[in-house]
């Protein structure tokens, strides 16, 4: 079974062991508190410690509450899968090379904004803004991003980057991300300085932190990467293996995977740091959508509709391109959970 943290609306951190949850404030200070965070802080050989003690001391919660599990330091959002990067420039760029000169040199990625990453089950109001030459108004083409992300435990100094051979020791674990996207206010905007409001106004996370050692069993080798990375990228390359799917209201539409990743953790983190930048307790390393290679596994509606061009049959009847107030969106990703968000219209919370 599967260990997991998070943490009670209530306040204090609780466990998932198999479908249990257990209440850990009790045990020590760090699991009083309202967020994981100083847990995170303490580093591996406590989170082992504390693992130990989890299902002989932990108080059975029944219908827990669960709130946002950790306070998000800083947030970035990295582009690393060759097939969602690939899809998006022959979308975009028809007839060109469909990834740009630098993508399979680094992990290309943005810093979005922490204080807009939200809890599983939140509403997602449809943000506004402005559209293809100037126009405002509401987003029209709302779309979603499965995504995984890697929560910063152990920080490190400022001037000290992180070779890659360490980066996982910084990593105290990894959750679901729903990154929502406004396609069109995305498209006005992001040249030449990349997203903003298209993607500042809500990125949603499971409930559930799985921690890292909970994964490595799910570690696989990855796709060679062309061409060789730079001695401080470089590594074998692995993925994990954990399969995913997206569900809209009530019916799967696609299926992916987690080993679908080019660029791995360690490698997002040694190059985050390459320049002297620091890691934080709390910060969250999204992956940036995870697509495969067959149309049922692209992870976001832009792709399943190829732009809009090519709409989806839903099974409940009509074809779909975009998110429509009033739907549902599930991603799923065992042993991960869920990360669930309804989408509300334009001004309403």
């Amino acid at each position: 079974m599967t260990l997991a943290y998070g943490v009670l609306a209530a306040g204090g951190v609780c466990a998932r062991v198999g479908e249990r949850v257990l209440d850990l404030s009790g045990l020590d200070a760090p699991l009083a508190e309202g967020s994981l965070n100083a847990f995170m802080a303490r580093g591996p050989e406590y989170r082992a410690e504390i693992a130990a003690r989890v299902e002989a001391e932990g108080r059975p919660v029944e219908q827990p509450r669960l709130a946002l599990p950790f306070e998000v330091a800083d947030y970035v959002d990295f582009y690393s899968s060759l097939h969602h990067a690939t899809n998006l420039g022959r979308m975009f760029r028809p007839g060109d090379e469909p990834l740009l000169p630098n993508w399979r040199h680094l992990p290309v990625g943005y810093h979005g904004r922490s204080g807009t990453v939200l809890p599983t089950g939140s509403v997602i109001p449809r943000p506004s803004g402005q559209h293809a030459g100037g126009v405002f108004g509401p987003s029209q083409r709302l779309d979603i991003e499965l995504e995984a992300g890697f929560v910063i435990g152990t920080p490190s100094r400022r001037g000290e980057p992180v070779p890659i051979d360490r980066a996982l020791g910084h990593v105290f674990g990894m959750v679901l991300v729903n990154d929502w996207s406004a396609r069109d206010i995305q498209a006005w905007e992001y040249q030449p300085l990349g997203p903003f409001l298209g993607k500042s106004f809500a990125t949603s996370i499971s409930a559930w932190v799985v921690p890292i050692e909970e994964l490595l069993e799910r570690r696989v080798p990855g796709d060679p990467q062309e061409p060789q990375p730079l001695p401080y990228l470089r590594e074998e390359p692995w993925a994990f293996d954990i399969p995913l799917e997206v569900e809209l209201n009530g019916h799967v539409v696609a299926r992916s995977n987690t080993r679908h990743l080019y660029w791995s953790i360690t490698q997002q983190i040694a190059h985050l740091t390459v320049n002297g930048a620091s890691l934080r307790t709390g910060d969250l390393l999204a992956t940036g959508t995870i697509s495969g290679p067959e149309r049922d596994q692209r992870g976001s509606l832009i792709e399943l509709s190829w732009g809009g061009r090519e709409p989806i049959e839903h099974p409940d009847g009509g074809l779909r391109s975009f998110l429509e107030d009033g739907d549902e969106v599930v991603l799923r990703g065992p042993p991960l959970g869920e990360v669930r968000g309804r989408i509300a219209p334009a001004g309403e919370a």
